[in-house]
Formats: C-alpha cells, structure tokens, sequence
C-alpha cells in the first residue's frame, strides 16, 4: 500500500510558491548595456528577434550596431540566455527563458546605415521604429507596433497588438494589416495610397487636405469618412474591418 502525506505535497507547494515570491521582478532598464557591431555592406537587412522589445532605427554608421539590455530571473528552468548573431544579411536576436515559470524581459536597439530598406520581424515584443528614409517592413505577431518619421513605403503588418503611424510620418505609401489591435495612422504629407484592413479593432486615418479616392467599410462597426472625395483622384485610401470602428479624416 503506497502511504500518501498531504502535509508534504502542501510543503512542496509552499516552498514552490516561496521560490516564486522570492524571484521578485525583472526590469530590463536596469539590466547592464551590452553593445556589438556587426560588419555589414548589403543594400537590405532583416531584423529578427524573439521575446524582445525591438527598437530599430537608421543613422551615420557603416555597419550595424546593437545594444542590449536583458534581465530575468527563472524557476526550475535555464535562462535568461541571449545570443546575436548577423549572417546573410540577417540580424538574429534571441532571448530564451525557459522554466515552470519566469520573467526574462529584455530590449534591443539596433542602429542601421541610412541607406539599408529594413525588414522587421519579432514574435513577441514591441516595435519601434523610427526616422527612415528606405522602405520599410515590419511584421509583429505578439506587440504593439510604432513607426514615426518614415518618408519612403511602409508596409506593417500585426496579428496581436495595436499599430500605430504617428504624425511626421510622410510615407508616399501605408500598406497596413492588424488581426487583432487598433490601428492609427497620421500622415504629415499628402499620400498616394493607403490601404488598411484590420479584423478586429478600431482604425483611425488622418490625413492632410487634399482629395482623396476613399472607401471604407466595416462588417460590424461604425463608418465615418471626412476627408474630401473625388473618384479618380491620384490619391486613394481604403478601409476595411470586420470588427470595428472606421474614421477617415483631414488634420486641419
């Protein structure tokens, strides 16, 4: 007969629970600064990263430079393990954190020549990316996505969390998908497309005065457009939702 002790399974989970509590927080802005430059001489570079807040942005450099910041703390488990690496013009950032449970925040900021179209791609994790004047790709599966200052394509795309172009943003062309989140574009020139479809969430569109070829609809959800309109205008913008609030509008 197998003798069971209730009192030591409730002490097992006690001092699981202990090791938790003592683990406390992990803070990534806290975490020490470790900087890597990576030769580099392409025309194009993929970003991709894992488990990381991602902020990419261009500037006078001839090569890559990254720095990052990791924290973290794990319970009957290994981590935080971080590796970097630059190979076929692919930036590879990885943070693992493995373990019954834990916390391994960490962020990385890349700088770019200006010169070099940039893709991004990052699981899980926010996204910024700011000042660029090359087109740019950014794909987010789990984080909120911010581009301010581009001046050349974008094409976002996020299948959970909100997406957001701010304002100095001049891009001739926004190509925007979001699965799950809101969506706010403002552009600060006049665009020749923009195209947005979201599943589900609210999209807002400002836009400066001009005339605009617009459409928009929203399977569930309500649809305002505010802009100018005139068919057959060089400048188009198309919204659609499934689940949703629309508004399109001038800023002024």
């Amino acid at each position: 007969m197998t003798t069971r002790h209730p009192f030591l399974a409730a002490g097992g989970v006690l001092v699981a629970l202990f090791a938790l509590s003592a683990c406390g927080t992990a803070d990534a802005g806290e975490a020490p600064v470790e900087k890597k430059t990576f030769a580099f001489d392409g025309g194009a570079l993929v970003v991709d990263s894992d488990n990381s807040e991602l902020v990419v942005t261009p500037a006078d450099v001839d090569d890559v430079l990254v720095e990052r910041q990791v924290d973290g703390w794990v319970f009957m488990g290994s981590g935080p393990d971080a590796s970097w690496k630059l190979e076929g013009g692919r930036l590879t950032l990885r943070v693992e954190c493995d373990g019954i449970a834990s916390s391994c925040p960490a962020v990385h900021r890349v700088k770019v020549p200006r010169d070099v179209a940039v893709t991004v791609e990052n699981e899980n994790g926010d996204i910024t990316a700011e000042g660029f004047a090359t087109p740019l790709k950014v794909r987010s599966d789990n984080g909120d996505v911010r581009v301010a200052g581009s001046s050349e394509a974008l094409d976002l795309g996020s299948e959970n969390g909100d997406l957001t172009v701010e304002g100095g943003t001049r891009s001739p062309t926004v190509r925007v998908r979001s699965d799950n989140g809101d969506v706010r574009v403002a552009l600060g020139a006049v665009p020749r497309q923009v195209d947005v479809v979201s599943d589900n969430g609210d999209v807002d569109v400002t836009l400066p005065t001009a005339e605009y070829a617009a459409t928009a609809a929203s399977d569930n959800g309500d649809v305002r457009v505010d802009v100018p309109r005139r068919d057959g205008s060089e400048h188009s913008v198309s919204v659609r939702s499934d689940n949703g609030d629309i508004v399109v509008r001038t800023a002024n």
